[in-house]
Formats: structure tokens, sequence, C-alpha cells
């Protein structure tokens, strides 16, 4: 790993921490008195100051090192929580979120308006620090000496060796240099926090000349360590490079029970009493081997027993390494169970899986046409197994909605003091998987839905009052599976939509035709249309008419959906609905014409022919109704749709579909049936067409596309009613059915 690899995962766990910061913050400003919440903003800024000072980041160790001093009174009782220090730490958090996307590469546009933020920022952490009576953050920087060395206390343990100091017994692993590590500068920092008095190189791990690799480390560090540091202090330290080393700490005057924990924290592959026992700390290394000389010369009773006898090591020290020892052997080492993969790995990984999948249909496509009933027999069994494969390849890339719903807690905040208003979030559901890259791509229009429901669907709070509604306002953020896709509800408890206001001006702009019927829920996703806006107030978070229309273009490019439910007065609910996975689905295959075409078959509800004599009630050019068990349902030819030639089937069918609370049925000319479809985008030239949210490549070497069941039937609603322009339009195509 290079360097600059090591400097790009510092980057992400930077970020991760900052996030977990912001968590703690918003919990501490819920209830002051948190301690944990606490502990953990210390921890977080803490950590990232330590890691940065490891790459020699000034600018951001030095901005950190105040927050942490000022973090560090918080934590002492000294500085008190209240609503103008969350607020400043917050503040911080943004300007080290600021300075680590420039140590990133990446473009900040308002740099220099970030930058000037920096004065400000460290004289109001100064003046709290200041208010607390401690000496300034650039007075406390430094190393901090340990007093003079005192007795210890009743029922200590007194190190024969170092009764005054830390003993810090560390080994770094054989990869740590080729991961961009440098031990040395593990040492160095841990200078700024004290004195190291002691330290003994360990170089037995060396192999023969002959066998060693350069790049490879071979050395240990045996360290007494004078310090006020706390142990958390000290042990963050190698927080970078913890997976790549092993570290056992003994703090000063310790007592029995902190020897019984070092020891049972041991590595697993120390077999040796006395090896255990030295990098417990509970003896040196010159004392184990007094003792082992002595066991030679006089051949006296076990190693433990003559510890105890002779070097006064406690007994339950001695007995709790004893178990420790033989755990070792009864079990060498635990697997690990996490590791990091690069996302592109990933990806090649399922596009591999994709063309799998794609050959596998060709062969049982070839199998079926040679009429072998064994071979037809083996590649229905390879199908299984493919399909497994698939999905646990898929799995790979499935992470929890919770890290774009982590992001909301701030928004919600700060939104909702600007205007100021009283707003709880209420998030349920983070725990739901799906695709990383849809969630990456969910974020922004989630924070659209947020921003809009919170300025103009949550009223503010004397019109609440008058209302009789709480004070304080709800926005929900609810997260579930349902028929195979996820399904993400932005709901409020505000003002609902307008339905009248909504369709006079729909009407004003010619999207509704005079006297046209419509349902509320058709009414309602008007508002997805380009530039429509009913807001009496245009306010710098929404109102201008801009932004709807780009949520549903996005939400569709993931082949989602979004629909509305609102009562007047009691609230509105967004709901969008996505696909697990943008890789591989699950299709059925329909033929119109000569074209073939591909439906997800999340979608499918049933398929039926039409009867000898049985015809559609026409109504316009390509829209239908079907009598289907006394239910009128809304058709669409696609032959018609799509204006495609060629000769008609003797007997038509239809497919049935349900997506959401919609159901439509699809004239199609021939079924084909069922099959795993890999998910081929768009090239450049085609993606302005709607109706389609992909290719797929089928057994035959044959191209079909794959049709957005949703746009398709929404496209035809308003085409159809605008051209009939009726009276009464009847029902819509897509009839509601009951949630």
């Amino acid at each position: 790993m290079s360097t600059d690899d090591v400097l790009q995962t510092f980057v992400a766990e930077a970020r991760e921490l900052l996030l977990g910061m912001e968590d703690s913050l918003l919990a501490l400003e819920r209830d002051p008195r948190d301690g944990e919440a606490i502990s953990a903003t210390f921890r977080a800024i803490h950590t990232i100051k330590g890691s940065a000072g490891l790459f020699s980041l000034d600018q951001l160790v030095a901005f950190a090192h105040v927050a942490e001093t000022l973090l560090d009174l918080v934590r002492d009782g000294r500085v008190a929580v209240d609503g103008d220090l969350i607020a400043l730490l917050l503040e911080c958090s943004d300007y080290l979120g600021f300075l680590i996307n420039q140590i990133a590469g990446e473009e900040v546009a308002d740099a220099a308006a970030q930058e000037a933020r920096r004065p400000a920022l460290l004289a109001r952490l100064q003046a709290c620090i200041a208010s607390s009576g401690a000496p300034s953050a650039s007075q406390a920087e430094g190393p901090r000496q340990a007093p003079p060395s005192a007795a210890p206390a009743a029922g200590e343990v007194a190190d024969p060796v170092h009764n005054d100091a830390w003993h810090i017994s560390l080994r770094f692993g054989p990869e740590v240099l080729k991961n961009g590590m440098d031990p040395a500068s593990f040492l160095r920092y841990l200078g700024t926090l004290g004195e190291i008095a002691h330290i003994t190189t360990l170089w037995q791990q060396m192999p023969a000349p002959e066998a060693m690799d350069a790049e490879n480390c071979y050395l240990g560090f045996e360290l007494d360590f004078r310090s006020e540091a706390s142990r958390e202090a000290i042990d963050s330290t190698f927080d970078f490079v913890r997976d790549d080393c092993r570290i056992t700490l003994l703090p000063p005057r310790s007592s029995i029970d902190d020897y019984l924990k070092l020891i049972a924290e041991a590595p697993e592959g120390l077999e040796r009493l006395g090896e255990i026992l030295v990098a417990s700390g509970a003896l040196s290394q010159a004392e184990l081997e007094r003792a082992l000389e002595r066991q030679r010369q006089a051949a006296p009773p076990a190693l433990g027993e003559m510890l105890i006898q002779e070097d006064g090591i406690p007994a339950p020290v001695v007995q709790a390494a004893l178990e420790k020892q033989t755990k070792g052997r009864e079990n060498r080492s635990a697997a690990t169970r996490f590791i990091r993969v690069d996302a592109e790995k990933l990806e090649d990984l399922i596009n591999q899986v994709g063309e799998l999948v794609i050959a596998g249909a060709s062969a049982t496509l070839l199998s079926q046409r040679n009429g072998d009933t064994a071979l037809i027999e083996a590649m229905a069994q390879v199908g299984r197994h493919v399909e497994e494969i698939r999905d646990r390849a898929l799995s790979l890339r499935m992470v929890e909605i919770g890290e774009s719903f982590n992001r909301f807690p701030r928004v919600v905040r700060d939104v909702s003091r600007e205007l100021g208003k009283d707003i709880e979030l209420v998030i349920t559901g983070a725990e739901t998987e799906l695709d990383k890259t849809v969630v990456e791509k969910i974020g922004d229009p989630l924070m659209h839905l947020v921003r809009n429901s919170m300025d103009h669907g949550i009223e503010s709070i004397e019109e609440r009052l008058a209302r009789g509604k709480p004070a304080q306002g709800r926005l929900s953020l609810h997260a579930y599976h349902e028929s195979g896709s996820i399904v993400i509800e932005v709901a409020d408890d505000g003002g609902g939509l307008k339905r009248d206001k909504i369709l006079a001006k729909a009407m004003d702009r010619g999207l509704v035709a005079p006297g046209q019927s419509l349902t509320d829920r058709d009414v309602f996703n008007l508002i997805f249309e380009p530039g429509f806006s009913t807001a009496e107030q245009v306010t710098n978070l929404s109102g201008r008419g801009v932004g709807m229309d780009v949520v549903r273009r996005n939400i569709s490019a993931l082949r989602g959906s979004i629909d509305i439910e609102s009562q007047e007065g009691v609230g509105t609910t967004m709901r969008i609905r996505l696909p697990l996975t943008l890789a591989i689905i699950d299709g059925f295959l329909i033929q119109v014409a000569d074209s073939a075409f591909v439906l997800p078959l999340d979608l499918v509800q049933e398929c039926m022919e039409l009867p000898d004599g049985e015809r559609l009630q026409s109504r316009g050019q390509s829209s239908h109704y079907l009598d289907l068990r006394g239910e009128a349902l809304p058709c669409l030819r696609l032959r018609n749709l799509l204006n495609l030639e060629g000769e008609s089937s003797q007997r038509e069918n239809v497919v049935i579909v349900q997506y959401g609370n919609r159901r439509a049925g699809l004239v199609v000319d021939r079924l084909l049936g069922e099959f795993q479809t890999v998910i081929k985008p768009l090239g450049q030239i085609f993606r302005h067409l709607r109706g389609f949210s992909g290719s797929t490549i089928l057994g035959t070497g044959e191209v079909a596309l794959i049709l957005d069941v949703p746009t398709l039937v929404h496209d035809a609603s308003g085409r159809e009613a605008r051209l009939l322009g009726e009276s009464n339009a009847g029902q819509a195509i897509g009839s509601e059915q009951p949630a």
C-alpha cells in the first residue's frame, strides 16, 4: 500500500469520525449530562489529531489540538455544556471537514471563505478555555511530564522495575512498512505526550540474512514511559496502525486486577509462561532470565512456583498467565472477521458475475434446443449455482441506508433554527440494506425532500398552536423492504398539500385540461413538473419551482419511482420506491412485434391471454380498459405506444403489473418467460428516451430493452389526457388500489 493509499484511508476514517462526532454533539445538546457523548466527541477529535500528526498535517493538528483542549475541560466538568458551546463545536467539525476535503485533493467552492473562519473559531475556542481558568491551548502544548514518583497506595502492587512509569510492549507486524507506516514516527509522536525513559529494541524475530525481506519489519520495542496523559491518550497514539501491530499497556502502580486483565488480553501466540509475564509487564526480561538460570542450576519446582516464592510475583497473576498459556495452546488465533476491499474490485466481481449469468442463459438455451435431457438437467443445476453466486456477490455491495440518513439530524437542527421552527426528526429502518451505489445517489433527492418538508410542509409554531397541534413538528424518515424493493418515506405532520391550489396552478400553465377529472394522487404528482411551484414566498431553501422535477428525474435514473400521499391540515408523505440493486435483476421477457423487452419480475403480478371474441374497450390511440373480474383495469397497447411495426400475433396477451398502489395491463404479443438479466446502462445517445431503464443481452446474443413501467404509464396518462381534453376524462391510467 502506497503512502497515498494510506492517506486516503486516513481521510475516509476521519470523515467517519466527524460524522460520529456530530451525532455525539447532537446527543449532548439533547442531554448536556451525557458523559458518553462527551467522551465520544473527545475521542473523535483526539484520534483525528493523532492520525494527522503521523502525516505531518500541521494545520489540522494545530486546530484539532485547541478543540481537544476545550473538550478535555468539558470532560473534567470545568466548562459547562450549553447551546453556544454545541454550536461552536459543530462549526469546528465543519471546518475540520473542510481541511480533510483539502487533504483529499477535492475542490472546495468556498475555500477562501472557509479558511477565513479559522481565526474567529480559534479565538472563540481560546475564550472558552480561558473562562475555565485553564492555561491557553498554546501554553498547554508540549509534553506533559509525570510528577515525582510516589509510594504505592494500599492495595497496589509496585512494579519492581517501573513503579512510576508506563510499560509499553509494542510489536509491529511484518507488513507495516509496506503499508506506508514508519514505526519510528509513532515513537516520536509518543514523545510529545511525555518522556520515554527507557527503550529496548527487540530483534529476535529477525530471520537469517538470506531469508530476510528488506520491505518487512521484524522489530519490537519495550518502553518505559513517564507521562500524565491518560491511558486513552497513550493508547490512541497507535490507532492508525492498530491492525499492523500488537500493543500491551501497563500503567504505573497497577493493581493485581490490571495485571490479570492484561494477561487475558495477551496474544494467543505466546506459549511460554515467561513470555506472557514479560509481555504483560509483570516481569522484566532480566528478571525472567535470572529466574530461568536459577531453575537450570538447582532444578527447583516449576517456574511459576519459583516466581511466586522467590521473586514476589503475585500468585493470581501467575495463575492467570498459566490459564492464558493453556488457552493459547488450545486455540492459536481467531480468524479475522472483517477485511477492507476496494470498491472497484467489488464492481469488477459483479460485472464478471453478470457475464456468467449471460453465458449461463446462452448455455441453457442451447441445451434446450439440443433436446438432451441429461444436459438440460445439468444446466438447470448450473443455473441454480449461478443464481446463488449472483445473490452472494450482490450482497457484498449491500450497505445500510443509515449511511444516507446519518447526515439529516444535523441538517434538521440547523434548518429548523434558521426557520425559527421546532422540529423533531424520527429515523426508523436505518438498518435496511440496499446497493451501495443507490445509497450514494439517493442522498441529494432525500435532502431536497427533507428541506422542502421543513420549509413548506411543517407550519410555524404560531400556526401549529392555532390549529391545535403540538408546537413541535415531526419529520420522519422510514425505510423498509416491500416486494423486492426498498421503500423510503419522508413524512411530516404539517399543513399538507392544497389540492385546489395545485390544480388551479396546473390549469393556468396548461398542464391540465379544463374540467378534466383527476385523482388526488395525480393532482399531487403535478408538483414534479418542471418549474411548478405554489409557494407564496420564495426562501433560500425552496419555493422557486426548481428541484422537484430533478428529484423525480434522479430517482427515475435509479429505476425508482416517487409517489405522494397528503391530507390538508394533517401532513404529507413522500414515498420513494427503489430497486435493491442496479446490477442484476430477475426479469420477465415479452415480445411486441419483432422486438423483445424485459419487465422487472417484481412488478409482474399476473399474465393472461385474451380469449377469442374478448376485446379491450378502447380509449385513445394506445390506452384501453379490460374488464378483469369486475375491475376496470387500464391497459396500454405497447405496439401503439412504442410505434412498433410488424406482424401481430393471432391472440394478444396482457401482463398485469403493479407498482406501489397502482395496477395496469400491458398488451403484448408473446410471453417468453422468466430469466435472470444483467442490466447494462443505455448509451449517451439514448439516455433522453423515457420509458426505458436500461438494456440487457439475451442468451441468443440479441439486445433487449428494459421497460421503465411507472414512467411509461405516467407519460401515457398525461398524453391521453391532453389529447382527449374530455369534459370528464374518467378514470386515469394507473387505477388506484387500496393500500
